[in-house]
């Protein structure tokens, strides 16, 4: 199948990277675009043999999965310029959460999925939210799956758990790096280590920790009970943690929820004129 791409910035270009070096498409079955068309052409620099498009419209004619990575307010007004050109054997793709795939059905008459990725998708790893559409048909769901299990785990993902998933699955490398670097940051300053090298020590930390779990050597209850020596230096600084932390994380939720339900407010006015 012929994959399209309208918008490469980051997601979009990391579809792209993470598709071609897995091999899973060669770059001359990958059409793409973006509003600044520079962007775009920057693209082919790195794999000459993509096809960069002029319009979203060319993406579309030319594409038999076409993947949509521009902001939610901007979907559906790209999705009504190119209904024309989205025949019944086509799929659009959105990557975002706030807009659900009854939503896109309702302004499109192709086969419609929503597939959240993650940036980790970029290291062939990590996990991609799948819900699909109504109309979308047991091979093209069957394409998608297999499409991003070269660069992913695919999970199916009710409605209502969107945001939750998305906030772990997504933010959540950005989240955890910024906990990491407050981590660093602390080491740096009530120390004598070096940023360097505690920036060199805790990335291999994590990764370890990583590899631990990905080969089910611990879980996280059993790593933080195998390293929380009773009375040792550990306990005292999960005593630390349990007492300052408080309600950060469910703060964040809140927080990530809220702005959710202001975007699907948004965009609901936009899908049900």
């Amino acid at each position: 199948m012929n994959i399209g791409i309208i918008g490469t910035g980051n997601m979009g270009k990391i579809l792209i990277d993470a598709f071609i070096e897995s091999m899973t498409i060669p770059p001359s079955g990958i059409t793409i675009t973006n509003r600044t068309f520079s962007k775009a052409e920057k693209i082919k620099t790195s794999y000459p043999d993509i096809n960069v498009a002029t319009s979203a419209s060319h993406v579309a004619q030319s594409s038999d999965i076409i993947f949509i990575c521009v902001k939610p307010l901007e979907i559906h007004p790209l999705l009504q310029e190119l209904n024309e050109v989205l025949t019944q054997n086509k799929c659009i793709v959105s990557i975002t959460s706030p807009i659900s795939v009854e939503q896109l059905e309702s302004v499109v008459d192709c086969q419609v999925a929503r597939i959240i990725p993650s940036i980790t998708n970029r290291a062939l790893a990590g996990v991609s939210l799948f819900t699909f559409g109504e109309r979308c048909t047991a091979s093209t769901r069957d394409y998608l799956e297999g499409l991003f299990e070269q660069i992913s785990t695919p999970v199916h993902i009710d409605q209502d758990i969107t945001r939750v998933a998305s906030d772990i699955v997504s933010c959540g490398p950005a989240f955890f790096s910024y906990l990491l670097r407050r981590f660093i940051n602390a080491a740096v300053s009530e120390t004598k280590i070096s940023e360097e090298q505690a920036v060199v020590l805790a990335s291999s930390m994590i990764m370890g920790m990583g590899k631990l779990l990905e080969k089910e050597i611990f879980t996280l209850s059993t790593l933080q009970e195998k390293v929380c020596v009773k009375g040792g230096v550990t306990g005292q600084g999960i005593k630390v943690l349990e007492e300052e932390l408080g309600e950060v994380f469910e703060h964040l939720y809140k927080s990530t929820h809220d702005k959710y339900y202001e975007d699907i407010e948004l965009v609901g006015k936009q899908f049900n004129k």
